[in-house]
């Protein structure tokens, strides 16, 4: 059975549980969990991370801890007791976590490294805690580190600053908002400013020394010295290296490492040095032999320098190598080190170029403690310590030392009868009053142990020796008195004996008999000569001798044998016990010479501050001693010798021994009269400070009155305890009367800085140490009353001293920091000062800084007594008296302007802050109560009124991000807090006094746009929280925002009436509002517009401003990031179910849904621009925002702005061509006029017609980088014309120069053809764009099926691509799913006219082909019926599917959407006549190639009629025969008899044309492939017997075909033609089929029964199932097609050859491969075969690959070889560089400029086709459009307007410049004759009612007026009879004719541009 839990509340998941059990709880280790009902070994709870999931666990998964319940039972909240800092421990570790791994994912190893270090640090610190063993300063310390940490790793994080206090975090509910303000700002400026750090040292360590000659010991001595004093400033560092340059010592640290402590601030500078001096231990001269001498001496090696500036970059541990110099000249040894620093050391020779001291030095900072808690190890394992040179900077009163600095400087010596100069040693003893030598109180330096006696260096052969040599002497002070320092002198011998013969000594006193020391200085030492057996021992003997120069007497003793030799020492003591001070001495034995006592205090100014504090006791005994005996005579002096010793104690050097003096008056001060003296005196001085021009005395005394009221109350306690509490009256008296006359100075009004305003400061500055010590004579309202008095006496005028003012302040801010405002009754006395003066400085806007200091305090003082009656008393006070004036001082200084000045600005958000935080914690206090009566004390309601726009405009201030620093969170939401509360009491005043007929709009606007930022703002967002973190702010705070929205919805709701005056003002912020993802708040405030729709429509009838509202800003604020697709749902709703019943329904319906709608593209668009690279998705989102905002919603600016974002993704993609049609539409827009527009975007103001230049240039210029010169042609065209007609000939020059370079550019440079591919999109998880829709997309430069399906599936990874061309079902429409379905079309040229005329070149060609593109097709080969196997033709039908798009490619995008598709079927007949139609015209046009010598290479004609004969050779087209020709199909077809006659003639003109094809080519052949050639001839007779063909009909001319002039280019000696241009003639037919191309992604496209299908269409192998076989791998590259099967089969191209455009990889092709994509059509012209209807002609399919016919005419050497690919192949250009011109691609010329004349042929519109029968099952299909390969003709006949046409192009025929092709007519064209251009300017009207292109079509836009070509362009009409009689007149005329009529479209109305506004 189950049951609550009891104890076990609170655990810690140990082991994971994956909770498979029924009701199971998954739970991970280190979950915690909270427990509510236990079973058996079981525990039913929740884990804290996730309350709402409850489940069981097993029990002995779990750790109980601690924990105290609150709130017990159904809500009931579990909290740990433990240790506070554990607690946030544990929760930041798991935040840590999470975020930790993120920053694997993310590649932030760094940062990921560092933090798991100091996780795994901080968990083992939090073992230690949990331990308990650590002592209490120990757990300080680590709880110092672990806060130290946690802070670090949430500013890495960007988490929040954790508010702390004793190391703990604090609830800021339990402290003042004041104090949580200061410990956020106290913890923000720690983490900020780092603490500036005093005191300094420097760590040295010894390495080694590297030299090549060592071989003896050596001394290394560190010290610190200044340059610029020229002297030491530290003690020395002393150590010894062995032979090996190593420290001797090594085990010990202590010997070779050292701390110079102490350093200050100022000695970190670049003239401080670390010098090294080298003594080497050995012989005399460093060359002597090893066995020369036995005694060491210490002689001069080498030294080192290195400023410590080198330092101060960076406290590097890494050793550096000093150079060491060696002393060439040993007198100047003494000064090395000066040379070296003055780069004089080019006259010292380096120890050797890789030698060098090993040093390592580190720069330490802060206090010595410090060092040694944050370097334990250091001192652990043993560090020496080097002092510097005296006291330190700050004296600290337990102090002991006793040192005594000896520097052995130099010396003068005679020789001594020598012929050279003596080596002097000099020995140095302490000798105490005994005569005994002291031992062990010598030290050489910190690192060496004492020694008893020291031997200086010898300089070798100088009798004027230099040391230089620091000692120091730690004597003890009972040994001082009496002992002498006797230097002893010898000279050292460099004989084999290494004699040391004494010749002399020197002895000082260290104390003289007065009781003074050895007085610092250089002193002159008398040397005493002796001998060598001379017994010193007997210090009696001569100490009766003078010692130094200076006490000689006049006489001569005996016992001086001369005084011509001098020794000097320089002394200097640093002694807390002994003085060298007479003055301080006498003063100290005062009593012993009473006549000195005046002199003496008188001279106590002038001793040394250091003097006095090391005799502090005994001197304030001697002054009070004085005082007591002699008040009268010497209390005035005794006074001011009182008052110089408190001041100097101020002193920073001193200030440590205030403490000596406190504890001397508690324990040792025993004048218990003195207070009268001092109290009188003290109040002389007082009374004379107002008359006394020079203050200056008067200041010191009044500096000092803190010790001086300190020693008058001790005094007087110690006379109440010896006299019971006698003369009580008096004494208060007296005090009284002294303070009376301090108010009295105090109130007297100076104006500016004068000495008694000076005295004032002074006063008040200690004033409140003063009324401390009062408090301990007198009881809390006596003394409350005095302060109230002095400080109500102080002035108020405002142009009074201001530091006087700030002092005052000062003095004001420790009185309520003082236990006297502590008092309850005391504060109350207080308060209405202190208030009074805050004020008055508000007021004035003055010190703001110290007012917010204080009323700080204030309020955490009443915080800390919250609950005490008095403080709701002191709380009306403060907001009577300061909440106005609060508000008015953070409305001013948050609207100063900021000063640059870092400083400055620090201090102003400061001040900012404190300020802040003062009024938050006013108004927390505040209850009901206190709100009633402000509100009730407003006299009228303008007061009210501004008060209430006053306190929410400083709310909005408050609600800046800037207020706080941004991880200040904890400290915003008790801001928010204490707002929302506030507001709330504000808001029913709001609604009492401002509505109905007192109406306000300025403050209901104010409140309701505070509410918005309230809810808007980023601390509240609780969505982008951690969930431990949200779930404590739901805790403590709720949701604040819910709350808000809530306030807003009842206050709207009051309004009534008076909403139309928000609307549409507060559309944009309420939306702003709903936009936030919060489910409640949206429920809440949707309704709103609603609201505003209904009044808006009583207002004006419609809703127009709250639809034209909604649609701005909603773009603005998603793309900001806001919003969802839950949010659309939502709004649609909501906002439909609450005008279900509105009259004004249907409108209300229709706002909605275009709302809804713009939502689902904002939303489309802003998930696309969150990608990285921009692709086809991002464009097309924003072309359906772009059309939207143009099309249905009318929104100019936002339809600009977009174009230009369009524009800029077109460019960064590289897709110039798209950028130019883009920026095409805002060019639209504008017009040549001189209208000023505004700044708009990157525009600067200007005219319009300077911006429309200026678009113009941008365009033409991204249409060059676009390589689509024809459209920047046509710009550059029209921008000339308004250069010319503004006469700017400079500009017009390089607009024609631009024009030219373009037409060169056609000519001369490549472009290559881009695929075209159909997209579908199908499924719901499609963005909205492109869901279950259809697109044509423009391919890029060499991008084939294959790359084109993989880049769309890396666009969309989660699509799954379909492998049939099928339209989808609607089961795939509603699927929750991506499908893309992928296939190749091919493009259906609308201009036919260039792509027909003859001799124009390809690469003018190519660009009409692929440009203005709005049709596409393909074709899926199918059988209908029973399937003949012998004979797959007479069953195969082909189904054409023809796409129309909505604007035509290229365009503003790379795909557009299609519009409509139309499907005819075309019946196999059709088929086999498209199939030779195709063959004939790429015969045609090789053929023609080769005759005008646009080839250099024979190869492509060769293997096309290759191809054709030898396939005719090995069957052909007799399988066409076979099928077609047959009686049975004949009888069983009677409406095809024409079609069937059509066929006959292809075949016969097939034969002919190979037979003109083999002439051409025997004049071209090399001379190779003659054999090749006459095998050709050979089986052209054998195809020409075989099908029963011997010659052609009489009527014939058996000469060869002639083709047209062609390109005006041909040369000269060009081959003499024999087929007339007359004889040309267009067969009308359908449109050739096209294959859907193959998707690439899994598997064949189509399907298995589909490839069969097509496998047996081609012909191509012996097997018809394995021709047409589609593979996965393949693509439909063009550049790998070569052969001219059916131009829409798709290639199955290996993709190996693909991207390659070389004819060498073309032909490694197989057969099998040969499909090629459905873009390779040929499109030069069919000229006329003519043959009788019983002739048969043999024809092939050859070259065009991608042509979905049965074209059995395909043979084996075909298979081998390739032919030459059509002309609409990417590879055409190419191949034919390979084959003709070696590598160089003819370039075509752009299209002749227009003219602007009338067509002079518009008559021709009135003939049309010859009626005739077409196939009635053709005639209700659907038409199809026209493609490229629908015009075969490669230029127009000149004697003929006929144009390649198509029955089905829904165009009239003679729109499309096609006519009948009856003889009739041709005869009436050749008398009237018409040039191209004529026939496209007649196109011009029908194809414009056909297809209107969009207006960014540059191509369609300049033919708005039909233009004829001019006549020096035209193609000539020439007078030769035709080499050929003309076609056969039997054709399809029928099928033009109702396909004329059928296929008839709708116009597509063109949009008009529309002028732009200003932009």
């Amino acid at each position: 059975m189950w049951i609550p839990t009891e104890h076990e509340k609170y655990g810690v998941v140990i082991a994971g549980f994956r909770g498979t059990v029924p009701h199971g709880l998954s739970l991970e280790i280190g979950d915690t969990v909270q427990i509510l009902e236990k079973c058996d070994g079981w525990y039913r709870g929740f884990a804290l991370k996730n309350p709402n999931l409850k489940g069981i666990f097993p029990s002995n998964y779990i750790h109980l801890k601690n924990a105290c319940v609150k709130n017990k039972g159904q809500f009931e909240m579990v909290v740990p007791t433990e240790d506070s800092v554990i607690t946030e421990m544990t929760s930041t570790l798991r935040d840590w976590g999470t975020m930790w791994k993120q920053l694997y994912v993310r590649n932030e190893g760094d940062l990921f490294h560092r933090l798991w270090h100091i996780m795994n640090e901080i968990l083992d610190l939090r073992r230690q805690v949990l331990v308990g063993h650590l002592t209490h300063d120990r757990m300080k310390d680590v709880k110092r580190h672990i806060t130290a940490r946690l802070d670090w790793g949430n500013e890495q994080l960007g988490l929040d600053l954790v508010p702390r206090k004793e190391y703990a975090m604090v609830d800021p509910e339990e402290i003042s908002i004041t104090e949580l303000y200061r410990l956020m700002e106290h913890r923000h400026r720690k983490k900020d400013t780092p603490v500036q750090v005093s005191s300094h040292h420097l760590f040295v360590q010894m390495k080694s020394l590297m030299c090549s000659n060592l071989g003896e010991e050596l001394e290394v001595i560190f010290s610190l010295f200044d340059s610029k004093e020229n002297r030491p400033i530290s003690e020395r560092f002393f150590l010894k290296l062995n032979r090996n340059g190593l420290p001797k010592c090594p085990e010990k640290p202590e010997r070779h490492c050292s701390l110079f402590v102490d350093l200050g601030t100022s000695e970190l500078r670049k003239d401080i040095y670390i010098t090294v001096h080298i003594i080497r231990i050995g012989r005399m001269g460093a060359g002597e032999k090893k066995n020369a001498c036995n005694v060491q001496y210490r002689r001069p090696f080498g030294c080192a320098v290195l400023s410590i500036a080198d330092l101060l970059a960076g406290d590097t541990k890494d050793d550096l190598i000093l150079k060491v110099y060696m002393c060439n000249t040993e007198s100047e040894w003494y000064q090395i080190h000066e040379n070296i620093i003055k780069k004089l050391n080019a006259r010292y020779n380096l120890t050797g170029s890789n030698a060098g001291l090993a040093v390592s030095l580190q720069l330490l900072h802060g206090d010595i403690e410090q060092i040694r808690r944050e370097y334990t190890s250091m001192f652990t394992h043993g560090i020496s310590i080097t002092r510097k040179l005296g006291f330190s900077n700050i004296i600290m009163p337990g102090e002991m030392r006793n040192d005594l600095y000896i520097t052995v400087e130099r010396g003068e010596f005679e020789k001594g009868g020598k012929s050279v100069a003596r080596n002097v040693e000099v020995t140095m003893f302490i000798v105490d009053s005994t005569g005994q030598i002291l031992k062990d109180f010598i030290s050489f330096g910190s690192g060496e142990p004492l020694a008893t006696e020291f031997h200086s260096f010898v300089l070798y052969h100088n009798n004027s020796p230099r040391w230089a040599e620091l000692l120091k002497l730690p004597i003890p002070v009972d040994k001082f008195r009496g002992a002498h320092l006797r230097f002893e002198f010898r000279h050292c011998s460099t004989k084999e004996k290494g004699e040391k013969k004494l010749f002399g000594f020197s002895f000082a006193p260290l104390m003289q008999e007065n009781g003074r020391t050895l007085p610092d200085g250089i002193h002159e030492l008398i040397v005493h000569k002796c001998e060598e057996n001379v017994s010193l021992q007997d210090a009696s003997r001569y100490l009766k001798f003078p010692f130094s120069k200076g006490h000689l007497l006049g006489n001569n003793h005996p016992a001086v044998k001369t005084t011509k030799e001098s020794f000097w020492i320089t002394s200097f003591l640093c002694s807390t016990k002994l003085t060298q001070n007479g003055d301080m001495l006498d003063l100290l034995k005062w009593r012993a010479h009473p006549e000195k006592i005046a002199g003496c205090l008188s001279k106590l100014k002038e001793i040394d501050g250091s003097e006095i504090v090391k005799f502090l006791q005994d001197t304030l005994d001697t002054l009070f001693g004085i005082l007591d005996e002699n008040s009268q005579k010497y209390g005035s002096q005794v006074f001011d010798s009182l008052v110089h010793i408190i001041n100097l104690l101020q002193d920073s050097k001193f200030h440590h021994f205030k403490p000596v003096m406190d504890t001397y008056i508690e324990s040792h001060f025993a004048g218990a009269l003195a207070y009268r003296d001092l109290i009188k005196v003290f109040k002389w001085h007082v009374d004379r400070i107002t008359e006394m021009e020079r203050q200056t005395h008067s200041q010191e005394v009044l500096k000092a009155q803190e010790y001086i009221f300190k020693y008058i109350v001790q005094s007087r306690k110690l006379f109440s305890l010896a006299t019971g509490g006698q003369n009580e009256e008096e004494f208060c008296c007296c005090i009284q009367e002294l303070l009376m006359s301090v108010r009295f100075f105090l109130s007297q009004e100076t104006k500016g800085a004068t000495a008694l305003s000076q005295a004032q400061v002074v006063f008040l500055s200690s004033f409140p140490a003063v009324y401390s010590e009062l408090l301990k004579l007198f009881d809390m309202r006596e003394v409350a009353n005095l302060v109230r008095d002095t400080l109500g006496s102080l002035p108020t005028i405002t142009n009074a001293d201001e530091s006087l003012q700030a002092v005052k302040l000062q003095c004001i801010g420790k009185v309520v920091e003082s236990q006297l405002y502590a008092h309850p009754e005391s504060r109350y006395i207080l308060l209405p000062v202190v208030l009074h003066h805050l004020h008055v400085h508000l007021q004035e806007q003055k010190d703001l800084i110290m007012c917010a200091h204080i009323l700080s305090n204030i309020f955490c003082f009443i915080k800390k007594n919250s609950s005490e009656k008095s403080v709701l008393e002191e709380i009306d006070v403060i907001v009577n008296s300061l909440l106005d004036i609060l508000l008015r001082t953070i409305l001013e200084i948050t609207s100063r302007p900021q000063s640059a000045g870092s400083a400055t600005r620090l201090q102003f958000q400061d001040v900012t802050g404190e300020f802040v935080s003062c009024l938050l914690s006013l108004l927390r206090q505040m209850t009901d109560r206190h709100y009633q009566q402000l509100l009730d004390g407003f006299k009228t309601r303008d007061e009210l009124r501004d008060f209430l726009l006053q306190i929410f405009t400083v709310f909005r201030i408050l609600l800046r991000p800037e207020m706080f620093p941004k991880d200040w969170t904890v400290m915003r939401l008790v801001a928010n807090n204490v707002i929302i509360t506030t507001v709330l009491y504000l808001s029913d005043a709001l609604r009492k006094n401002f509505l109905n007929e007192s109406f306000d709009y300025k403050i209901w606007d104010s409140y309701f746009y505070l509410a918005v930022i309230f809810i808007n703002q980023l601390c509240l967002q609780l969505e982008m929280f951690t969930p431990s973190k949200k779930k404590k702010v739901l805790e403590k705070y709720g949701d604040m925002r819910v709350t808000m929205g809530c306030e807003i919805f009842s206050m709207w709701q009051n309004l009534g009436e008076h909403k139309v005056h928000f609307i549409p003002a507060l559309i944009g912020p309420f939306l702003e509002v709903t936009l936030i993802p919060q489910p409640d708040l949206r429920n809440v405030m949707i309704p709103i517009f609603h609201d505003m729709m209904d009044w808006e429509q009583r207002r004006s009838g419609n809703f127009k401003q709250v639809e034209a509202k909604l649609i701005d800003k909603l773009d603005s604020l998603m793309s900001e990031g806001k919003g969802d697709e839950t949010y659309r749902e939502l709004f649609n709703s909501i906002l439909l179910k609450k005008i279900e019943r509105e009259t004004w329904r249907e409108s209300g319906v229709s706002l909605i849904a275009t709302v809804t709608r713009l939502m689902e593209r904002l939303l489309d668009y802003r998930d696309c621009m969150k990608m990285g690279d921009v692709d086809g998705k991002k464009i097309g989102c924003t072309v359906s925002l772009l059309n939207f905002y143009k099309t249905e919603l009318n929104k100019e600016e936002m339809y600009i702005r977009y174009i230009h974002k369009l524009h800029d993704l077109h460019l960064k993609a590289q897709n110039f061509t798209e950028a130019a049609y883009t920026l095409l539409l805002y060019d639209e827009l504008l017009e040549w006029s001189d209208r000023p527009l505004r700044e708009f975007l990157n525009y600067p103001m200007q005219t319009e017609w300077q911006r429309k230049e200026y678009l113009h240039l941008t365009i033409i210029q991204n249409f060059d980088r676009g390589k689509c010169w024809e459209n920047g042609i046509i710009l550059c065209r029209k921008i000339a014309e308004q250069y010319e007609s503004y006469y700017d000939y400079r500009n017009l020059s390089k607009m024609r120069m631009m024009e030219a370079s373009f037409y060169d550019k056609i000519m001369d440079q490549q472009r290559l053809e881009p695929e075209f591919f159909r997209v579908g999109f199908y499924g719901k998880k499609f963005p909205f764009f492109l869901r279950n829709k259809e697109f044509v997309c423009r391919g890029h430069d060499y991008e084939r099926l294959e790359a084109f399906q993989q880049r769309m599936l890396n666009e969309f990874p989660h699509a799954i691509a379909m492998q049939h061309a099928n339209q989808p079902d609607e089961t795939i429409f509603q699927a929750e799913a991506q499908y893309l379905q992928i296939y190749a079309v091919t493009p259906i040229p609308d201009n036919q006219e260039v792509l027909q005329r003859e001799g124009i070149p390809d690469n003018i060609k190519s660009f009409y082909k692929v440009n203005h593109i709005w049709r596409f097709r393909y074709d899926r080969p199918f059988h209908k019926g029973m399937k003949d196997k012998d004979n797959e033709f007479k069953s195969l039908w082909v189904e054409r599917t023809t796409l129309i798009l909505v604007q035509s490619l290229p365009g503003i995008s790379r795909w557009f959407e299609v519009e409509k598709r139309e499907v005819v079927e075309m019946s196999p007949l059709e088929n086999a006549i498209e199939v030779l139609e195709n063959k004939n015209l790429q015969l045609r046009t090789l053929i023609s190639q080769c005759q005008t010598r646009q080839m250099q290479n024979i190869n492509p004609l060769t293997m096309c009629l290759n191809g054709v004969i030898d396939a005719a050779v090995n069957g052909g087209v007799s399988r066409y025969q076979e099928a077609f020709f047959v009686k049975e199909y004949i009888l069983n077809h009677p409406e095809d008899g024409e079609k069937i006659t059509c066929l006959r003639e292809l075949m016969l003109e097939q034969a002919q044309i190979l037979e003109f094809g083999l002439a051409v080519h025997e004049k071209f052949v090399p001379q190779d492939m003659r054999p090749l050639h006459k095998k050709l001839v050979d089986q052209f007779f054998v195809m020409k017997s075989s099908l029963g063909i011997q010659e052609f009909a009489a009527c014939i001319q058996p000469s060869p075909v002639h083709f047209p002039n062609g390109s005006p280019r041909v040369p000269r000696n060009s081959v003499p033609v024999s087929m007339s241009p007359e004889g040309a003639r267009v067969i009308p037919r359908r449109s050739p089929l096209s294959y859907p191309a193959v998707n690439r992604y899994s598997s064949s496209s189509l399907s298995s029964q589909a490839s069969a299908e097509v496998s047996n269409i081609t012909g191509q192998s012996e097997s018809s199932d394995e021709v047409f076989n589609m593979q996965p791998s393949p693509s439909t590259s063009s550049l790998s097609s070569t052969h001219s099967a059916s131009p829409n089969v798709t290639s199955s191209a290996p993709s190996s050859a693909r991207g390659s455009p070389l004819l060498s990889d073309k032909l490694k092709h197989s057969r099998e491969n040969s499909c090629l994509s459905p873009r390779e059509r040929p499109c030069s012209a069919i000229y006329p075969n003519p043959s009788e209807p019983s002739q048969r002609i043999m024809f092939n399919h050859i070259g065009d690959g991608a042509l979905p016919r049965s074209d059995p005419n395909l043979s084996g050497p075909e298979k081998a070889v390739n032919s030459t690919p059509s002309s609409w192949s990417l590879d055409s250009g190419k191949e034919a560089r390979n084959m003709s011109e070696c590598g160089k691609l003819m370039s075509p010329p752009v299209p002749p400029r227009p003219m602007q004349t009338a067509s002079p042929a518009r008559h021709i519109t009135s003939v049309s086709p010859s009626p005739a029968g077409r196939s009635p099952m053709k005639g209700t299909v659907q038409s199809f459009t026209p493609s490229p390969v629908d015009y075969h003709s490669a230029g127009l006949i000149s004697n003929s307007p006929v144009l390649s046409g198509s029955y089905s192009s829904g165009i009239s025929s003679l729109s499309r410049c096609s006519t009948s092709e009856t003889s009739g007519f041709e005869t009436q064209i050749n008398e009237h004759p018409i040039s191209i251009s004529n026939c496209n300017a007649s196109e011009e009207p029908m194809r414009k009612e056909s297809k209107t292109p969009p207006p960014y079509s540059v191509y369609e836009r300049t033919l708005r007026r039909p233009v004829p070509l001019p006549h020096n362009l035209s193609i000539p009409i020439p007078s030769d009879p035709p080499a050929l009689p003309p076609k056969p007149l039997m054709v399809r005329p029928n099928n033009l004719e109702n396909s004329s009529k059928r296929t008839e479209q709708v116009p597509r109305p063109r949009p008009l541009p529309r002028k732009v506004s200003q932009l």
